[in-house]
Protein backbone atom coordinates (compact mmCIF):
# COMPACT_ATOMS: atom_id res chain seq x y z
CA UNK A 1 0.00 0.00 0.00
CA UNK A 2 1.60 3.35 -1.21
CA UNK A 3 0.15 6.52 1.16
CA UNK A 4 -0.97 9.00 -1.26
CA UNK A 5 -3.00 11.59 1.03
CA UNK A 6 -5.95 10.59 3.43
CA UNK A 7 -8.34 13.68 4.00
CA UNK A 8 -11.25 11.54 5.13
CA UNK A 9 -8.87 10.80 8.22
CA UNK A 10 -7.65 14.16 10.10
CA UNK A 11 -10.33 13.55 13.27
CA UNK A 12 -8.27 10.27 14.16
CA UNK A 13 -4.86 11.19 16.62
CA UNK A 14 -2.65 9.02 16.28
CA UNK A 15 -0.16 8.97 19.13
CA UNK A 16 3.58 7.84 18.69
CA UNK A 17 5.60 6.91 21.40
CA UNK A 18 8.88 4.66 21.08
CA UNK A 19 12.44 4.98 22.51
CA UNK A 20 14.64 8.02 21.62
CA UNK A 21 15.79 7.29 17.76
CA UNK A 22 12.73 4.78 16.93
CA UNK A 23 11.40 6.63 14.58
CA UNK A 24 8.65 8.65 16.03
CA UNK A 25 9.23 12.62 14.93
CA UNK A 26 10.13 11.32 11.23
CA UNK A 27 6.65 8.96 10.93
CA UNK A 28 4.88 11.88 12.65
CA UNK A 29 6.06 14.31 9.94
CA UNK A 30 5.54 11.85 7.43
CA UNK A 31 1.98 11.01 8.42
CA UNK A 32 1.06 14.61 8.94
CA UNK A 33 2.18 15.83 5.76
CA UNK A 34 0.19 12.59 4.17
CA UNK A 35 -3.10 14.58 6.09
CA UNK A 36 -3.10 12.19 9.00
CA UNK A 37 -3.19 13.77 12.49
CA UNK A 38 -0.46 12.39 14.29
CA UNK A 39 1.76 13.37 17.62
CA UNK A 40 4.85 12.50 19.44
CA UNK A 41 4.47 11.42 23.03
CA UNK A 42 7.61 11.84 24.48
CA UNK A 43 6.93 9.00 26.70
CA UNK A 44 9.89 8.11 27.14
CA UNK A 45 11.35 10.59 29.46
CA UNK A 46 8.53 9.89 32.10
CA UNK A 47 8.04 8.43 34.91
CA UNK A 48 4.11 8.91 34.97
CA UNK A 49 3.09 5.29 33.34
CA UNK A 50 -0.14 6.69 32.12
CA UNK A 51 1.31 10.01 30.32
CA UNK A 52 0.60 8.79 27.13
CA UNK A 53 -3.11 8.80 27.85
CA UNK A 54 -3.60 11.92 30.53
CA UNK A 55 -1.77 14.36 28.02
CA UNK A 56 -2.22 13.60 24.26
CA UNK A 57 -5.64 11.00 24.36
CA UNK A 58 -4.86 9.36 21.23
CA UNK A 59 -7.54 7.31 19.63
CA UNK A 60 -5.06 5.02 17.80
CA UNK A 61 -1.75 4.40 19.76
CA UNK A 62 1.35 3.16 17.81
CA UNK A 63 4.69 1.31 19.82
CA UNK A 64 7.86 2.31 17.74
CA UNK A 65 10.09 -0.45 19.08
CA UNK A 66 13.62 -0.52 18.23
CA UNK A 67 17.02 -2.13 19.43
CA UNK A 68 19.79 -0.91 21.71
CA UNK A 69 22.10 -1.57 18.75
CA UNK A 70 20.16 -0.11 16.56
CA UNK A 71 19.90 3.11 18.29
CA UNK A 72 23.48 3.88 18.23
CA UNK A 73 23.92 3.07 14.45
CA UNK A 74 21.14 5.78 13.48
CA UNK A 75 22.75 8.21 16.33
CA UNK A 76 25.80 8.71 17.96
CA UNK A 77 24.20 8.72 21.23
CA UNK A 78 25.95 8.94 24.78
CA UNK A 79 23.86 6.13 26.51
CA UNK A 80 24.59 2.79 28.32
CA UNK A 81 22.04 -0.18 27.78
CA UNK A 82 20.68 0.32 31.01
CA UNK A 83 19.22 3.77 30.08
CA UNK A 84 17.89 2.18 26.94
CA UNK A 85 16.22 -0.53 28.69
CA UNK A 86 15.25 2.21 31.75
CA UNK A 87 13.22 3.81 28.62
CA UNK A 88 11.38 0.38 27.75
CA UNK A 89 10.60 -0.07 31.32
CA UNK A 90 9.16 3.79 31.18
CA UNK A 91 7.29 2.88 27.94
CA UNK A 92 5.80 -0.66 29.22
CA UNK A 93 2.73 0.83 29.98
CA UNK A 94 2.21 2.28 26.51
CA UNK A 95 3.33 -0.41 24.76
CA UNK A 96 0.47 -2.77 25.96
CA UNK A 97 -2.38 -0.54 25.46
CA UNK A 98 -1.18 0.16 22.11
CA UNK A 99 -3.34 -0.82 19.12
CA UNK A 100 -0.03 -0.97 16.91
CA UNK A 101 3.58 -2.31 17.66
CA UNK A 102 6.28 -1.96 14.68
CA UNK A 103 9.61 -3.01 15.19
CA UNK A 104 11.50 0.24 13.28
CA UNK A 105 15.22 -2.06 13.11
CA UNK A 106 14.89 -2.57 9.46
CA UNK A 107 12.18 -0.44 8.16
CA UNK A 108 12.36 2.47 6.17
CA UNK A 109 10.10 5.18 7.24
CA UNK A 110 7.75 4.86 4.63
CA UNK A 111 7.11 1.10 5.48
CA UNK A 112 6.29 2.52 8.79
CA UNK A 113 3.58 5.09 7.39
CA UNK A 114 2.24 2.08 5.12
CA UNK A 115 1.95 -0.26 8.23
CA UNK A 116 0.20 2.40 10.27
CA UNK A 117 -2.23 3.71 7.47
CA UNK A 118 -3.42 -0.47 7.02
CA UNK A 119 -3.53 -1.12 10.23
CA UNK A 120 -5.53 2.72 10.98
CA UNK A 121 -8.00 1.65 8.45
CA UNK A 122 -8.60 -1.53 9.20
CA UNK A 123 -9.29 -0.55 13.00
CA UNK A 124 -11.42 2.33 11.39
CA UNK A 125 -13.61 0.39 9.53
CA UNK A 126 -13.93 -2.27 12.40
CA UNK A 127 -14.80 0.87 15.19
CA UNK A 128 -17.29 2.40 12.47
CA UNK A 129 -19.37 -0.71 11.52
Amino acid sequence: MDLQYHNDRPTTLIGLVGPCVSGKTTVARMLNALGYRAKVIAQEHSYVPTMWKIITKPQFLVYLDVSYQQTLIRRPMNWSEQEFREQLFRLQHAKDNANLIISTDYLYPQQVCDQIAKCLDTFLSTNNQ
